[in-house]
């Protein structure tokens, strides 16, 4: 069974930078696209970034215009986003996820992913 733990959410003041993991394990994942979703208080879930496990092809929201760069380590099952120039606009749970479908033209969608962790908080100060 695939499971996805994140971790390394926090606190920080704009402008600052904060490192998101997620521990995969349950699948080899050869096949999955890895993505982050996250979702703000009351707001929709929107897609932040996605990796192709197999080539590392990646896709990222629009809104993230350079400041966010997802990757992985396959060696260790593990997914990172690391997040630069941070807004307070940023402020959100975010998701890993994981979709064994693969890296195709719906990676973009929220609702593409079939499994998902519990989330890890990141909180941006003006």
């Amino acid at each position: 069974q695939v499971q996805l733990v994140e971790s390394g959410g926090g606190l920080v003041q704009a402008g600052g930078s904060l490192r998101l993991s997620c521990a995969a394990s349950g699948s080899t994942f050869e096949t999955y696209a890895m993505g982050w979703i996250r979702q703000a208080p009351g707001k929709e879930r929107e897609f932040v970034a996605a990796i192709n496990w197999r080539n590392s092809n990646a896709a990222y929201g629009d809104y993230v215009e350079g400041r966010f760069t997802i990757s992985k380590d396959r060696a260790k099952n593990t997914m990172y986003l690391q997040m630069n120039s941070l807004k307070p606009e940023d402020t959100a749970l975010y998701y890993c996820e994981a979709d064994p479908d693969g890296f195709g033209p719906g990676v973009e969608s929220s609702d593409a992913y079939g499994y998902w962790g519990q989330g890890t908080q990141v909180t941006v100060a003006s």
